[in-house]
């Protein structure tokens, strides 16, 4: 059974950095794509950024040049570079996994900028 789990989050003000990761553990044969996701009070869990295993990368409009995705995969593991952070990124992030076609999911880390 694959785990993910997450670490990196906190408090920060707007303009400030935080860098996120997510770490898997387990019967782990390959993982195909990495995603980030976020979840704002109130509102639906969105897709923030994408990274393949090939590598290639997708952002949301809203983090383009600000936040960076990056695996290592000798790791298992992903993260999520958050640059130039604004109030409106606070949420909770989450991890997901692609493995063998199936989604697994971390707990989430709260991000919280303050203006």
């Amino acid at each position: 059974q694959v785990q993910l789990v997450e670490s990196g989050g906190g408090l920060v003000q707007a303009g400030g950095s935080l860098r996120l990761s997510c770490a898997a553990s387990g019967s782990i044969f390959s993982i195909n794509a990495m995603i980030w996701y976020r979840q704002a009070p109130g509102k639906q869990r969105d897709l923030v950024a994408v990274i393949t295993s090939g590598g290639s990368t997708t952002y949301v409009d809203s983090v383009k040049g600000r936040f960076t995705i990056s695996r290592d995969n000798a790791k298992n593991t992903v993260y999520l570079q958050m640059n130039s952070l604004k109030p409106e990124d606070t949420a909770v992030y989450y991890c997901s996994f692609n493995v063998a076609g199936k989604l697994v999911w971390g707990q989430g880390t709260q991000v919280t900028v303050s203006s």
